[in-house]
């Protein structure tokens, strides 16, 4: 028997049909109930299968889903199987040949006495329980198929009979409204879960997180959404490659921070010019050349970019032999990227709109302190200074006069060491400086950071303008030495520097408080070089 097919009862027993019909609809109307008593997938999916044995009083059955894309099944729900019969069969068919095959192909009910004697059948896997009746009924998600629902030897050992089928295509016909409901309760579940994730993917972003955070952010995230075995971040290489910059894993990431896409990658072209990639199995795909590749099976590779800027690559690739991505994940999961892209555009855009604000404001202070505070110590220094030259002409005047002469030497060093405060304000801190008072107050600060306190830093003359780049390499080389010394003294408290150029020579002073080894405390170091 074959499509539709089935055996003709014998005259006179209308009867016994009618009254088997009969006994039939309540179990039906038990079946439909059921099956669209659950909103949960998987949950709804078992209940038919189950509901379908039951019905038609089958030893066996089975419910497989089919992927329109590959013509194969991709989950296959069983009823009737122990957990031995289960754990003895090596793998359940994927419906690639044979009758479940024929099913895909060709979706129209199937009825057959002996499912061996079929030319189309391609036998049984090692360890599967031996069958011989067989229906098989498609079934409909509105004009789409969405599997085949699979019974095999009715109990008692007849045939399964035109009622048999009549019955099951009712339960199909409910069953694909059953589970275009729990479809779309799914969907809406999963989309919500994506949105959810994408919202707290930007407010972390926006809370002001470093970069490499904010990628790590990223790609856990998506892990966790996507239910992938690692999330991962690249971005382009100077080569034109591609590098994995951020890992998420269950475990360690191990080696794929790092792992690099060499350039010419047929798969990295699309990524290179903002297209989505799917892979079926990443250990098999030829398109795939890491090193990495053999641990993972479906994989996303998805587009980070926003308004045209192509940020790097969210890949997602599932373990060996999980479950292959559908249309909703793939759709998903292309929105989260778009979104993580954006909110990583934002999130720099505000920590430059930061710096820019520190910069204004430290470029404020400078100004301030220039025009206020040096301006006044100047005008300061210089009434001290006169009123010293009147002091001096005065009989008593020599001791008047040399307090005021070291009162106004102070105030000169306070103005340098203020010079010296408004020039690093106006440097930017993440800059290496060009200019020569910038690369020593670097060195000076690296300096510090070990000494435990700043060394006094003073400028005298163009230093900037008179020296070559030979002599400060030369004088920088030195002042690293003269700090190095300085450390290695004993309670040394305070370090002088001092910097005076004039036309014709440059002078480089250290001077610290330190013991040195002989006991005494002070030690000045002095270098000088023509210009």
């Amino acid at each position: 028997m074959t499509h539709a097919e089935s055996s003709t009862p014998p005259p006179g027993d209308g009867t016994g049909v009618a009254a088997r019909q009969a006994a039939s609809l309540p179990v039906l109307l038990e079946a439909v109930l059921s099956v669209g008593s659950e909103l949960e997938l998987r949950t709804t999916l078992q209940h038919i299968v189950d509901s379908a044995t039951e019905l038609c009083a089958a030893r066996y059955g089975a419910l497989g889903v089919v992927d329109p894309e590959r013509a194969r099944l991709t989950e296959l729900f069983t009823s009737g199987m122990t957990e031995a019969e289960k754990a003895a069969i090596p793998h359940l068919p994927d419906g690639r040949s044979g009758l479940l095959g024929a099913l895909i192909t060709d979706p129209r009910p199937l009825v057959l006495e002996d499912l061996g004697q079929d030319p189309r059948a391609a036998g049984f896997p090692p360890g599967h329980p031996p069958m011989k009746g067989f229906l098989g009924v498609p079934i409909r998600v509105h004009t789409e198929v969405f599997g085949n629902l699979y019974l095999t030897d009715k109990q008692g050992g007849g045939p399964f009979t035109d009622e048999d089928l009549a019955l099951v295509r009712v339960l199909a016909s409910q069953a694909g409204i059953a589970i275009g409901n729990a479809r779309l309760y799914e969907t809406a579940r999963r989309r919500e879960r994506w949105i959810e994730g994408a919202a707290a993917v930007t407010t972390t972003l926006l809370a002001g997180r470093p970069a490499a955070d904010a990628l790590m952010c990223v790609a856990e995230r998506a892990r966790l959404l996507a239910d992938a075995a690692a999330g991962v971040v690249l971005q382009p290489t100077p080569e034109g490659g591609m590098e994995i910059v951020a890992a998420s894993t269950h475990g360690d990431p191990g080696d794929l921070v790092g792992t690099a896409i060499a350039p010419g990658s047929a798969v990295l072209e699309q990524l290179l010019g903002g297209e989505p990639v799917f892979i079926e199995d990443s250990a098999t795909d030829p398109r795939m050349t890491t090193h990495v590749r053999e641990r993972f099976g479906p994989s996303m590779m998805l587009p980070l970019q926003s308004g045209g800027q192509l940020i790097g690559t969210l890949a997602l690739p599932r373990v060996r032999g999980g479950p292959a991505y559908d249309a909703v994940d793939r759709l998903l999961a292309s929105q989260f990227a778009s979104q993580a892209a954006l909110a990583l555009v934002l999130a720099d855009a505000q920590h430059d709109r930061e710096q820019l604000a520190v910069y204004e404001d430290r470029d404020r202070i400078a100004r301030d302190l220039h025009d206020l505070v040096v301006q006044r110590l100047f005008a300061t220094e210089m009434m001290l200074e006169s009123t010293r030259r009147r002091s001096s002409k005065s009989p008593a005047g020599d001791n008047v006069g040399e307090e005021l002469g070291r009162a106004v030497d102070e105030l000169d060093s306070t103005i340098q060491e203020v010079r010296t405060a408004i020039f690093a304000l106006q440097q930017p801190p993440t800059d290496a400086p060009t200019t020569f008072r910038g690369r020593v107050l670097r060195e000076t600060g690296g300096a510090a950071v070990l000494l435990g306190f700043q060394p006094s830093v003073h400028f005298a003359g163009t230093v900037d303008a008179l020296l070559p780049d030979p002599v400060a390499g030369d004088l920088l080389a030195a002042l690293r030495g003269a700090l190095a010394a300085a450390h290695r003294r004993a309670e040394v408290t305070s370090i002088e520097v001092e910097v005076d150029a004039v036309p014709a020579r440059v002078r480089l002073t250290v001077s610290d408080d330190g013991r040195t080894e002989s006991g005494t405390r002070g030690t000045t170091l002095t270098w000088e070089a023509p210009l």
